[in-house]
């Protein structure tokens, strides 16, 4: 695993520079959440890094949902609910902090 030092991170515990984040970092950052990252938890933390990559800034939850939904054949509410179980604490909290997102300033979680 990558030492903490090598990578800054605000006072919240978000990185400060999204491109330093690895695997090692998600799982770090993972386990300080008490959360042991598997396959349905990859597959989200991929897409929003390819949706960051891609357009610079985070996806919305709705984007989330969407994909889940999508990529498991399933509507998009029970997509919601499966995201919330996976990250108990909230889309922002901790899919996005896991992620190697900075935080955003003002957003609903919802």
């Amino acid at each position: 695993m990558q030492a903490q030092a090598a990578y800054q991170r605000d006072t919240e515990g978000y990185l400060v520079h999204p491109e330093d984040w690895d695997a090692d970092i998600a799982a770090e950052l993972a386990a300080e959440e008490n959360i042991e990252l598997g396959d349905e938890h990859w597959s989200i933390l991929e897409f929003v890094r390819d949706y960051w990559e891609e357009h610079k800034i985070i996806p919305d939850i709705r984007h989330v949902a969407s994909h889940t939904a999508q990529e498991q054949g399933i509507d998009k509410k029970t997509a919601k609910q499966q995201l919330f179980r996976l990250f108990p604490y909230g889309y922002v909290k901790q899919t996005c902090k896991i992620a190697g997102m900075q935080r955003p300033r003002a957003w609903s979680t919802g």
